[in-house]
C-alpha cells in the first residue's frame, strides 16, 4: 500500500469538487436566460383565459372575441340553424370528428358535440350557442359569417364552406373549425381557456 492510496479525501479532492460545482453553477447561470426566453410573455399569459359577456347577443347574432391572438366566433344560433345542423348525417361530413377541446379527441361531429350543449351544464338551454376558433382550417384565413351555400361560414380565399355548426362541408379545408376549451360560468358569461 502506497502513501497516496488513502480512503480519506484530501485537499486536492476538495478543490476538484469545488471547482466542478462552481463550473456547473456558472454553466446553468449562462444558459438560464436562453431557457427563460422560451416562456410565454406576460401578454400571452394574460390571454390564457378570457371572460365574454354574451347577454347582448340576440338569437341569430354573432360576436368575435380575441383569445390567444385568434378570433373566437360566438354565435347564438336560431332554432332553424340548430335543426338544419342536427339534420345532417355524419356520413355526409368531410370531417366526422367534433374537434371540440371539451370532449374526447374522437368524439363524432354531431351538432350537440359541436355546440355548447356538449359542455354539460343545462345542455338543452345551451344548444343554440356555438363557440369556435374563427380560423379556416385550410390556410388560416378568417371566414365570413352567415354566408356560403350552408349559411354558416364561408372562406372566400379558396372556397371552403362550413355549415351552421362550423363543420367543413365543401372546399379544400380538411377539418372542422376547432372549438376551444370553454364553459359557461353564468347564464350570460363564457370563460374561454
Amino acid at each position: 500500500m502506497s502513501v497516496h492510496d488513502t480512503a480519506e479525501p484530501n485537499r486536492r479532492d476538495f478543490l476538484y469538487i469545488a471547482t466542478g460545482a462552481v463550473g456547473a453553477v456558472g454553466a446553468i447561470a449562462a444558459v438560464w436566460p436562453f431557457i427563460d426566453q422560451m416562456n410565454p410573455d406576460a401578454a400571452t399569459l394574460a390571454l390564457a383565459e378570457i371572460d365574454v359577456d354574451v347577454s347582448q347577443v340576440a338569437e341569430g347574432q354573432s360576436i368575435t372575441a380575441k383569445w390567444r391572438g385568434k378570433p373566437v366566433f360566438i354565435r347564438q344560433r336560431t332554432a332553424k340553424e340548430v335543426e338544419e345542423a342536427k339534420a345532417v348525417e355524419l356520413g355526409e361530413l368531410k370531417d366526422p370528428i367534433a374537434r371540440n377541446a371539451n370532449l374526447a379527441a374522437d368524439a363524432p361531429a354531431t351538432d350537440v358535440n359541436r355546440s355548447a350543449a356538449a359542455e354539460g351544464t343545462d345542455a338543452a338551454a345551451k344548444e343554440q350557442w356555438l363557440v369556435m376558433i374563427g380560423v379556416c382550417t385550410h390556410l388560416g384565413c378568417i371566414p365570413l359569417g352567415q354566408s356560403g351555400p350552408y349559411n354558416g361560414w364561408f372562406c372566400p380565399c379558396h372556397g371552403s364552406a362550413y355549415d351552421t355548426a362550423g363543420r367543413i362541408r365543401q372546399g379544400p379545408a380538411p377539418e372542422n373549425m376547432a372549438i376551444p376549451p370553454f364553459k359557461f360560468t353564468t347564464d350570460t358569461n363564457i370563460r374561454i381557456g
